[in-house]
Order: C-alpha cells, then sequence, then structure tokens
C-alpha cells in the first residue's frame, strides 16, 4: 500500500510513535472526543493503487506485472457502446485481452455472477479487470471466489455465505477501473442479491480485494451525473459512519477525515462544473480513503444496513440510500457519539455545526432524494424493513445499540 511505502520512509527517520503521530495528526484526542485505546488495524492484500494516469496504459502495466495471459474484462454496458474507454483498455492489453463481459445488474444478483463465472471459466482467464461501478466489481469479486470453490449454480453460492466452512482463497485476482465513488473496490466485501429472498448478502474473502485500483478521472466523464453524485455521497457515508463507530481508530480516522473533506468540496465542484478534473480527482480520492475504515476492520453502522435492504427489496441504488439514511441516522445516533459527530461537521467545513444538518445540506445541494417517499417507499414497507435490517451485519454495531426492529422503525421515520 502506499501508506505503507510511506511509513517505511518515515521509519528510517523516526520511531514508530512518531510516525503514528504524524499520520493521526486530524484525528489527535481530546478531552471532547474519546479515542479507542485498544483495538486491532487489519492491512489488506491490495498491492497498488494508480491515480492519475490514463487507465489503459495503467491496466497494461497492470497485467504485465501480474504476468497475466489471459485477461477478462467486465466493463459497464454504457461504458462499452457510448465510449472508447474500454476498447482502448483491451487494445492496450493486446494480446493479453481474453474475453469480456459487458453489464451487471445493480446490486450483482446471483444469477449475472454466475454467467460472468462461466465465461471466466470458459476463457481460462487469470485476472479480471472490471471497468464501472461497484455492482461489477463486487460482481468480480464473487466471481473470483465461485471459480475457487467450483460454484456452478446460483444455489451453491449458499457456501459463500458467512457462517459456513471459510471459502477457498481465490486464485484469480483483480485490478479495478472504478467509474463511480461508491469505493467498493477498496474492500474484499461483495454484496450478492438472492434473487429468491430478494436480500443482499455480503460474501467475504481477503483474497478477494483487487490487487490494484486505477483511479483515472477522465473515466468518469461519462458516468451520469446522479450516479456519480450519489456514489459520492456513498462514500461520504462510509467516511462518517467509520468515524462515528464505537469501534474506530486512529489509522482510519486520519484518512477518513481527510477523505470526507475532498468529498464535501468535490462533489459540488462537479455538480457545478461536470468537466472539472481536478474537482473528479479529489473525489476520487476521498472515495479510496473512505474505505479505511472499513478496509481496517472498523464496523459500519445502520445507514449501511438498512441502505442494503432498500436496494436488494426495492432496488434502490446505494447512493441513494446513503442520501436518504445518514442524516436520519446521524440524528438518532447523537445521544451516543456527539463528539465523534462534531469532527465530522468540521471536517466538512461546519465547525461548531451539527453533522446530520451539514449532511443534509450537502446532498440537497447535489439535488439527491433525501426521504423515503421521495423514492416511493411507505411507512406501510417499514416493518418489513425493520425485521430485514436486523439480520444485516452492520445494524447489530450500530454506535447506538439497536435492540430489535422497534429501534430502527424509529430511525425510518426520521427518514420518512
Amino acid at each position: 500500500m502506499v501508506l505503507g511505502a510511506i511509513m517505511l520512509l518515515l521509519v528510517s527517520e523516526c520511531s514508530m510513535v512518531q510516525v503514528l503521530r504524524r499520520l493521526i495528526c486530524l484525528s489527535q484526542p481530546t478531552e471532547e472526543m474519546p479515542m479507542t485505546r485498544n483495538g486491532r488495524v487489519v492491512f489488506s492484500q491490495m498491492e497498488e493503487v494508480v491515480f492519475g494516469r490514463p487507465a489503459a496504459q495503467a491496466v497494461a502495466e497492470q497485467a504485465a506485472r501480474l504476468g497475466a495471459t489471459r485477461v477478462l474484462v467486465m466493463a459497464s454496458a454504457t461504458l462499452a457502446r457510448d465510449t472508447d474507454h474500454v476498447a482502448r483498455i483491451r487494445d492496450a492489453l493486446g494480446h493479453r485481452f481474453a474475453a469480456q463481459y459487458q453489464g451487471m445488474p445493480a446490486h450483482s444478483p446471483r444469477g449475472a455472477v454466475l454467467d460472468a463465472t462461466r465465461m471466466a471459466r470458459e476463457a481460462t482467464a487469470d485476472l479480471v479487470v472490471t471497468v464501472g461501478g461497484g455492482s461489477l466489481t463486487d460482481a468480480a469479486k464473487a466471481v473470483q471466489l465461485c471459480l475457487a470453490n467450483d460454484i456452478d449454480s446460483t444455489e451453491a453460492m449458499d457456501r459463500l455465505r458467512p457462517g459456513g466452512p471459510p471459502p477457498q482463497a481465490p486464485r484469480l485476482r483483480q485490478v479495478a477501473v472504478p467509474t463511480t465513488l461508491s469505493a467498493g473496490e477498496f474492500s474484499a466485501f461483495a454484496g450478492v442479491t438472492d434473487e429468491r429472498s430478494r436480500v443482499k448478502e455480503v460474501f467475504h474473502h481477503p483474497g478477494t480485494i483487487p490487487a490494484a485500483v486505477v483511479l483515472d478521472p477522465a473515466m468518469t466523464l461519462a458516468t451520469p451525473e446522479w450516479l456519480f453524485l450519489s456514489t459520492g455521497i456513498r462514500a461520504v457515508d462510509h467516511c462518517v459512519e467509520g468515524i462515528c463507530s464505537a469501534e474506530a481508530q486512529p489509522y482510519a480516522d486520519a484518512q477518513a477525515l481527510h477523505g470526507l473533506g475532498l468529498l464535501a468540496s468535490g462533489l459540488p465542484r462537479v455538480k457545478a462544473d461536470p468537466s472539472d478534473l481536478d474537482a473528479r480527482m479529489d473525489c476520487q480520492l476521498g472515495s479510496w480513503l473512505s474505505m479505511a475504515p472499513l478496509a481496517t476492520g472498523v464496523p459500519m453502522g445502520a445507514s449501511h444496513g438498512i441502505g442494503y435492504v432498500l436496494g436488494a427489496a426495492f432496488d434502490i441504488p446505494h447512493g441513494h440510500t446513503s442520501c436518504i439514511m445518514l442524516p436520519a441516522v446521524m440524528r438518532w445516533n447523537r445521544a451516543a457519539n456527539a463528539e465523534r459527530q462534531a469532527r465530522v461537521a468540521a471536517a466538512m467545513g461546519h465547525p461548531g455545526g451539527e453533522a446530520a444538518e451539514a449532511l443534509h445540506a450537502l446532498i440537497a445541494g447535489l439535488g439527491m432524494p433525501r426521504s423515503l417517499d421521495a423514492v416511493g417507499i411507505g411507512r406501510d414497507a417499514f416493518p418489513r424493513i425493520a425485521e430485514r435490517a436486523m439480520a444485516t451485519p452492520w445494524v447489530p454495531r450500530n454506535p447506538r445499540p439497536i435492540e430489535g426492529p422497534a429501534q430502527v422503525m424509529e430511525i425510518l421515520e426520521l427518514a420518512a
């Protein structure tokens, strides 16, 4: 990792304690903001992040570095059809290119994952390159697990669920070229929807995280404005729930606070001028930093948990679920973590303000939906949402304890 290289350079000049002080200067504890004094930071198997360079060139270099000879490209159908970005990547790969899977429905349904797995198997792929949004990246992670565990049907994917025997480690690696800001490429978690139950499940293995991520702001120019901006709020959600977690730690705080500042500044600039590549680069860097909490073991909270249910059961894009749920969750949690929320507001440029109000203003300024009613979800659906949310990984880890569906209903009312 880039930060790992920085730490090694600094260690030659000073003690590890001094290194950590430099890294966490943005999140020093105060009497008003308690800091976790014990914990565990889990580092990922990601090897490189390349940013600010043409994607085609960077992908070809990564394929050569990884020794790949049979590359499966998984690409957004819109990007492949309406731009030359995917064709340029194919051309840059040259003889290494083996096959192309085009299109992935939102929330990565099992059936589509299985189709991509079959293509990878038939192509004898030894590397997958994803060019698109979070559903595509998550699907590729699931493909990696399906190949390693001989999954040949949607029902057999049940074996990948948490709680059973750990899955075999993937042999196939991924290089991700994201075109949105949801930041799933920086985690080893894959959200996959079971069409039978319309429940989005989380598959996980440390080896599914991409070997490399390529951040090229030009690749995002064709992304629809609503998708780019709303997934930017998804990245804000990663930052905020990580900072406000009861299990927050200084390494993740330092990155998430800086990432939050980049996103809070960059997203309105992209809204004002969609051609501003510097603003888009700031948003991509903020998105990368937003995943530091989750990637190093800090749990998310109720915004992510309820968002999983809204996405799988109602086909609401995850960017929109974060726009709707995050301010409501912050209001409900405030009694438990007001000091942490104050740090969120300050990072967003509102020192002394309320985090929920700062978020509300940012989301409104981007023209994103801010209520469940705005996406067609009425109160009659709340009991079902609340029941399902309790079964997600994140609602039980919310910083203000949620003991049952009744408390989820309170949050839903705040977002109604």
